[in-house]
């Protein structure tokens, strides 16, 4: 196959993944309203058991570290597609059991669980597989569109879950999700470039070796260690916020539900800005100072969430720009550092690496909800948002006292020895770190 014709085909089966997840994406949001309001309408339960059920969604998060290990050992789009199974056999089942009368909590529950794990695979799976299709100099262009997709479902989502819960019913509504799965499905199955197999079974260490590997091959490595350690501070001090905000805006500022939605649906808004523009931003002032510029805008919009005392026009203002500039800043942000991650890693432990950042990034936010909490209890809603605020401050120095800024373009991260994937006729090619440091 001429080398033309190669990219157009890889740029083809990107495009079948993209739009897949696309609408999987969408079909997510759904689920997300349907479910709690299934049990609360169909089985009556209480807040408490909405919140148990919400908390099981994340509990496979803690076996993250294991999900990277398996990742790396399997075929990643096979992964994907025996996720999009389950998760659409689980969302398809859970109506017909309501219809039929035979729907409990339990199963619920279980449904929960399952549905997360799945999720934790299929997200560590895709962000392993990307590389894959696209060329490392694709990178940046192929997280933005996947960035914004995850960004126009957090805007459209929402809608469209409250009009399909209300013309169709809670349970009901989860079909929607089911299908969004299969069309997911439908998508890989369509994708034929080959994938490269996973290293034969006498070639791989011990499970706890393996993991030790991930995680050693991101703290070693300067730029995934700050760009992990910006995510977790961020991702902390975000779940803080949220906890204080809501009831600081609901009782202190007096907003009602719908307008408490608008507003902080300003920072999705933001996210499909910063989406857009992640690129451009890049090639103009470098890859690296595109991830700094980026984390001081998401960790100082925060700071203007205490400062508004009242619902006047001037104070509304200041929030809407206050979850626009952090949606952005954040959009940007992660277009950035997913492709750094994907371009600085090798091949054979992306899968670990990617999960080694899912569960120390994601396994720090019950701390945020408790420290957000007790410092709203002891000190105020106000004053714990202005020392949350404080805090997110320190998340752009994770990046800021590292080689991030240095960073150019995500060529200087790698060798430039390093074979187009396209045009050697390879899906996977071997990525040397940038800094040469111990286990990189």
């Amino acid at each position: 196959m001429r080398i033309g014709q190669a990219r157009t085909a890889t740029a083809a089966d990107f495009t079948k993944l993209w739009f897949g997840e696309s609408v999987s994406l969408v079909g997510a949001q759904v689920a997300l309203l349907a479910l709690p309001l299934t049990v609360l309408e169909v089985l009556h339960a209480s807040v408490r058991e909405v919140g148990l059920l919400n908390a099981l969604s994340f509990v496979p998060f803690t076996g993250a570290l294991l999900v990277g290990v398996w990742i790396d050992r399997v075929r990643r789009r096979h992964a994907m597609i025996g996720s999009n199974i389950i998760r659409a056999g689980v969302l398809l089942t859970l109506p017909l059991l309501a219809w039929t009368g035979q729907l409990r909590l339990e199963i619920v529950y279980g449904a929960a669980l399952v549905l997360g794990a799945c999720s934790v695979i299929f997200d560590v799976a895709y962000q392993s597989y990307l590389p894959a299709l696209v060329a490392p100099t694709e990178l940046v262009r192929a997280n933005s569109r996947m960035e914004g997709s995850a960004a126009l479902a957090q805007v459209a989502g929402p809608g469209a879950a409250g009009i399909l819960v209300d013309l169709l019913t809670a349970p009901i509504a989860l079909v929607a999700n089911g299908l969004s799965y299969l069309v997911s499905l439908w998508s890989l199955l369509l994708i034929r470039r080959p994938e490269v197999p996973p290293a034969p079974r006498r070639e791989r260490g011990s499970l706890w070796r393996d993991i030790g590997d991930g995680l050693r091959l991101t703290f070693s490595n300067n730029l995934l260690r700050a760009c992990l350690g910006q995510a977790a501070t961020y991702n902390m001090c975000w779940l803080a916020q949220q906890t204080v905000f809501l009831p600081y805006a609901t009782e202190r500022l007096g907003m009602s539900p719908s307008l408490l939605g608008l507003v902080m649906g300003s920072g999705a808004v933001g996210s499909v800005g910063g989406a857009v523009v992640a690129g451009r931003l890049a090639r103009r002032r470098g890859h690296g100072p595109a991830i700094l510029i980026a984390t001081l805008l998401s960790g100082a919009a925060p700071a203007l969430l205490p400062v508004v005392h009242d619902q006047r026009p001037v104070g509304l203002a200041l929030l809407v720009v206050s979850f626009f500039l952090g949606g952005a800043g954040l959009s940007i942000a992660n277009v950035h550092m997913v492709s750094l991650r994907q371009a600085v890693t090798p091949p054979d432990t992306l899968g670990r690496v990617n999960a080694s950042y899912r569960f120390v990034a994601w396994g720090v936010m019950p701390l945020g909800a408790l420290a957000g909490g007790f410092l709203a209890d002891a000190a105020g809603l106000r004053v714990a948002l202005v020392v949350i605020a404080a805090v997110f401050l320190s998340a752009p120095m994770w990046i800021l006292f590292s080689k991030v800024p240095e960073l150019r373009s995500l060529d200087a991260a790698t060798r430039p020895s390093r074979p187009d994937p396209v045009e050697s006729g390879m899906v996977y090619t071997a990525r040397a770190p940038y800094d040469d440091q111990p286990g990189s």
